[in-house]
């Protein structure tokens, strides 16, 4: 683990020029750098600009990582590899989910709902099974402070014209007194927002648990997210759930919804043998495939025409669903392919449901809301740091193009002058 040469004159010229603090982080940071560096060029097989028969793959960039120390907070640079991924085991990622994790299990151990697996998982941890109940307390209350912070933080920075809705499920504990006597299991729903903001970058928006996903809570949750400054948004893409369709045209007025293509076509096939399953999906997906607006909703209805002899109800389905499913052919090409499903909103889903399955049935509601946002805090952060936008900042500059510059007057003759309105770039 070694530094090169231009790396240390730059330090040495640093140090010299701080003070006592900054030169312990600064040199803290170096040493920090070079381990991360060391641990990279040994997954990878070889150093930078370095040709080796071991090489597995090749560095792609760096990340920014900010590190929490004794010495204050310092930036490390984490190198981004071309194939498959790389994070230093000294800087131990995912912390607060492991916290969280904790936090759960011990809670889940001190209400009485203890099993063999619990037991496990608290020896996994090296924990000892007789935690206080005032350390669990106080692990919750620090995460509690984390959770609240996030979900209820201010979003008025910056308009957020894209808006993911989505939800999944859980199991926890419902009911009864504080030991957890008398209480029952239920699926809860945990509900997340995703946007992408004017800028390209996706924000993991909120997180809320509730017993289902009516439109009460739908409603109440948008609510929230509103009177937190959501705004600025156009469109809102979500599943067709009846509960959270009515709670977008109560509370998300004025902005178009796209139901999401991926559940539709699973309720298309639904409709149809299994042996015709892949014709009837190749037909509808040419619906995708046009390069225009128009285009696209004409071939909804050629695609119906195709499908009325053998499958009327599928030809049904596109016809109801013409404006629900082509929403996105109003907004800017370079965007269809990331704003006409729910895909960005699943693979946190799933990441949830990684985490959470590990618990199985959680002693309380706020234990699940506790873990969930927790990983999307993590989701959210790495969202932040990546150098990489989900949308580029001049595509996302096409939905709100400059207006007109006025014409000077007395410039030219009165019947001249022409109106030149702002229009959307499709």
């Amino acid at each position: 683990m070694t530094l090169d040469q231009s790396a240390l004159l730059e330090l040495s010229s640093a140090l010299r020029s701080a003070d006592g603090d900054q030169m312990m982080r600064m040199m803290l940071a170096a040493m920090l750098q070079a381990l991360v560096d060391a641990e990279a060029t040994e997954k990878i097989g070889a150093g930078r600009y370095q040709r080796s028969d071991t090489r597995t793959t090749s560095r792609n960039g760096t990340r920014p990582k900010t590190v929490s120390t004794t010495a204050g907070d310092v930036l490390v640079k984490i190198p981004k590899l071309r194939s498959g991924s790389f994070f230093p085991s000294l800087l131990e990622p995912r912390r607060r989910i492991d916290v969280a994790l904790h936090a759960v299990i011990m809670e889940a151990y001190v209400h009485g709902t203890s099993t063999r697996k619990v037991d496990d998982l608290v020896a996994a941890l090296g924990v000892e099974s007789g935690i206080s109940k005032s350390e669990v307390s106080r692990i919750c209350a620090d995460l509690d402070a984390d959770v609240t912070a996030f979900n209820t933080r201010d979003l008025s920075a910056q308009a957020f014209p894209y808006v993911f809705l989505d939800a999944t499920y859980c199991k926890a504990r419902i009911g009864g007194d504080k030991a957890g006597k008398g209480s029952k299991v239920a699926s809860q729903a945990v509900v997340i927002a995703t946007g992408v903001a004017a800028d390209g970058r996706r924000e993991v928006l909120g997180c809320a648990v509730g017993d289902s996903e009516t439109e009460a809570f739908w409603s109440e949750f948008l609510r929230s997210l509103r009177e937190r400054g959501l705004a600025g948004v156009q469109l809102v893409i979500s599943d067709h759930h009846r509960g959270l369709r009515n709670a977008i045209d109560t509370v998300m007025l004025g902005t178009a919804w796209q139901r999401c293509r991926v559940h539709f076509m699973r309720n298309v096939l639904a409709k149809v043998p299994k042996a015709s399953a892949e014709m009837v999906a190749a037909a509808v997906r040419t619906i995708f495939a046009q390069p225009t607006g128009p285009l696209v909703r004409t071939q909804v209805e050629q695609v119906a025409t195709t499908l009325d002899t053998q499958f009327p109800k599928v030809a049904q389905m596109l016809r109801e669903a013409t404006e629900q499913i082509t929403a996105f052919a109003d907004f800017p090409e370079a965007h269809w392919r990331k704003i006409w499903s729910t895909n960005p909103i699943e693979r946190l889903n799933r990441e949830v449901k990684r985490r959470t399955d590990v618990v199985g049935i959680f002693p309380n509601p706020a234990a699940l809301e506790r873990l969930a946002t927790c990983v999307l805090i993590e989701a959210h952060d790495e969202w932040q740091a990546a150098d990489r936008r989900y949308l580029s900042e001049t595509s996302m500059a096409l939905l709100n193009p400059p207006e007109p510059t006025a014409i000077p007057p007395n410039t030219q003759p009165a019947e001249e002058i022409m109106d030149t309105p702002a229009q959307l770039t499709a």
